[in-house]
């Protein structure tokens, strides 16, 4: 058998895109190349990785437990080749991270890797924590940077920070002034981010505990959007303290005290089970100053 790394390259770069025209794309071959190299890595293994539908194309079981070590062996090769060169800076990492981490914790991590590896490329995208879950899953990201619950079987949780969510509205609200209870809470329409994000499964988890239903007036995927309808007065949110800590020095936002509410959430850095801690990915997980498990 004769098990080429392009091919194994082509077998993952199908397998995270579902297609082989933008797989191609992705790695600088033409279609007719790529679909060669699959049918030629499937007849020496003598059985197919993908269900065909059409155009696209889909794991099968097989195909699931082979991608894991297919990208182990590349990324392996990737580091092999970068300490041939003596080259500890060239490396290319995909990260996703959810929305109140890339807003405030994100940028200075970069600037900490950039400054020490200039030439390092960094490929960014920002995401709820269910999508981050999923990309790292099925291999699309390198480093997932998640804000709320979240399992699967096949990604490792590293714990990095501890976050406090705030109940919060605008100085003229009518509950602005009063001492809450959760019968307020329950009266109140709300202003919440959208399903799958971190900051929505934690307070929707600390409501239930505490039997109050929100009255959802909007979900928005974006903390900016949430702010502003509460400062105009369409409700209360609920947000991390990073998202609203200027507004609350400027006095244009108010929080609201909810001692009978818990909404403490881990920031945690999430990495694929199988995926080869690289030169690149040791970096990042430095310049985030994360430490890692000995069982990791």
């Amino acid at each position: 058998m004769k098990i080429t790394l392009r091919q194994l390259q082509v077998f993952v770069a199908i397998a995270t895109q579902g297609h082989a025209s933008r797989a191609a794309d992705t790695i600088g071959m033409t279609q007719s190349a790529a679909s060669m190299a699959l049918a030629d890595l499937e007849r020496q293994l003598g059985s197919q990785l993908f269900n065909r539908a059409g155009r696209q194309l889909r794991l099968n079981d097989l195909g699931r437990q082979l991608l894991g070590q297919a990208v182990e062996v590349l990324d392996r090769v990737a580091a092999i080749e970068a300490a041939a060169r003596g080259d500890t800076i060239g490396f290319d990492l995909h990260l996703g991270y959810s929305v109140t981490i890339g807003n405030h914790l994100i940028p200075h991590i970069i600037a900490r890797l950039k400054q020490r590896f200039p030439k390092a490329q960094l490929r960014l995208s920002r995401l709820n924590t269910e999508h981050v879950f999923e990309q790292v899953e099925h291999y699309k990201i390198d480093l997932g940077f998640v804000e709320g619950p979240g399992d699967s079987r096949m990604v490792r949780r590293i714990p990095w920070k501890t976050d406090q969510l705030v109940i919060f509205c605008a100085p003229d609200h009518p509950l602005a002034q009063l001492t809450i209870t959760p019968e307020h809470l329950a009266a109140a329409e709300w202003i919440m981010r959208e399903p799958g994000s971190g900051t929505r499964e934690v307070m929707a988890h600390a409501l239930h505990t505490s039997d109050i239903t929100p009255n959802i007036a909007f979900e928005l995927e974006q903390p900016e959007a949430i702010r502003r309808c509460v400062r105009a007065g369409l409700g209360i949110g609920c947000l991390s303290e990073l998202e609203l800590e200027e507004a609350f020095r400027a006095g244009t936002l108010i929080p609201l005290a909810t001692p009978f509410l818990d909404m403490k959430r881990n920031l945690d850095v999430i990495i694929h089970r199988n995926k080869a801690l690289t030169g690149g990915v040791s970096a990042l997980l430095e310049a985030a100053d994360i430490r890692l498990p000995p069982s990791v």
